[in-house]
């Protein structure tokens, strides 16, 4: 071993630290001094200003996740056999840890490798259970198999949501269904509505996914987080704030320039929260080589799968896409003829 250090010499190092520490402490203090004493006003309005955007950065995630309405959501989830409906309830494990939880609807043993499978994405109140009106409509006019998903922090599910953390979500759904030999492969419908759709066109944009992927359908969603705020709060001053200043982005008019999978777009046209223009917008941006756009006029943001004709506008367009699967040729979605061999040739108009 060395020899010590003699402790004269580190006290002189550190009073020698000290004395350059506080001289140049006692600098900056007379600069920001200086500062206040010319500038104090728009000083104070910068820091008002930045610590606004702080808090509003903060509480974003309460604004857009709505995880706990209507209340008990996140303790009482009504279970599918309450409408009749075959399931499992499934608990899966996303990459980085968390167990998300889904019911796997099904149809009967004989039809359900033969049938279509829809991974349902929900919007952003509620859980899964809320939903399953709407998949009895799913099921009985589709003749689907149903995937559920109910996000992070939702319902039964662990975790906090998170922009990021939900796409993580879907992705897991994915490979979840991936690895069941119950079901058809070929034929993966990626639904999602309002929040839902800008996560499920966030996973069909995703390369690795494009060919698992019979297509997507998006009902009442929008383009983009900060496009929504500048809706909602109709603060003038929000069309100056950069992207970086969202926490939560979701920036689905982007990435439907990325999609390559044939794509559905259901626009209620009397839909108050999302304006349908942004249905209108992200249809135009789509590059899928076959893409529509259904609008439905009485159609409202939660209400839209009510109305009459809305199952058979999807059942028209799945057939559509079962029978052009790998052929580049338009089709018309009004178009009340289908296939007379098809599943779903004799879709209830409801």
């Amino acid at each position: 071993m060395g020899d010590f250090v003699p402790f004269s010499k580190v006290a002189t190092v550190l009073f020698t630290m000290i004395l350059r520490v506080w001289a140049y402490s006692g600098l900056v203090l007379v600069f920001c001094f200086l500062v206040y004493y010319l500038y104090g006003s728009v000083l104070a309005m910068i820091l008002l200003l930045f610590a606004l955007t702080g808090i509003l950065y903060q509480v974003q995630d309460n604004l857009v996740y709505n995880s706990e309405l209507p209340t008990h959501s996140r303790v009482y989830v009504p279970i599918p056999s309450s409408f009749n409906l075959p399931y499992e309830s499934v608990m899966i494990k996303t990459s980085d840890g968390i167990q998300i939880h889904a019911y796997f609807i099904y149809q009967p043993k004989d039809k359900r490798k033969n049938s279509p499978t829809v991974m349902f994405f929900h919007g952003n109140a509620g859980n899964v259970g809320h939903r399953l009106q709407n998949c009895v409509g799913l099921y009985h006019n589709l003749y689907c198999n149903i995937l559920l998903v109910e996000y992070r922090g939702y319902g039964l599910s662990e975790g906090i949501p998170s922009e990021e953390g939900l796409y993580l979500d879907a992705k897991a759904s994915m490979d979840y269904l991936l690895t069941r030999n119950d079901i058809n492969h070929l034929e993966i419908i990626v639904f999602g509505r309002s929040l839902g759709g800008a996560v499920a066109i966030d996973l069909a944009a995703r390369e690795e996914y494009v060919g698992k992927i019979f297509c997507l359908i998006v009902e009442n969603t929008f383009t983009s987080i900060p496009d929504m705020a500048k809706v909602l709060l109709g603060w003038r001053m929000l069309q100056y704030f950069p992207v970086f200043f969202y926490k939560n982005k979701y920036l689905s008019y982007q990435k439907v320039k990325d999609l390559r999978v044939p794509t559905l777009f259901v626009s209620g046209m009397a839909d108050t929260l999302v304006p349908p223009r942004m249905m209108q917008e992200l249809h135009n941006r789509c590059k899928s080589i076959r893409k529509q756009l259904v609008q439905v006029p009485a159609g409202t943001h939660n209400e839209t799968w009510q109305l009459q004709g809305y199952y058979r506008s999807m059942a028209v367009f799945l057939q559509s896409c079962r029978l052009n699967n790998c052929a580049n040729v338009s089709f018309d979605i009004t178009n009340e003829k289908t296939d007379s061999g098809s599943m779903w040739s004799d879709v209830q108009t409801i």
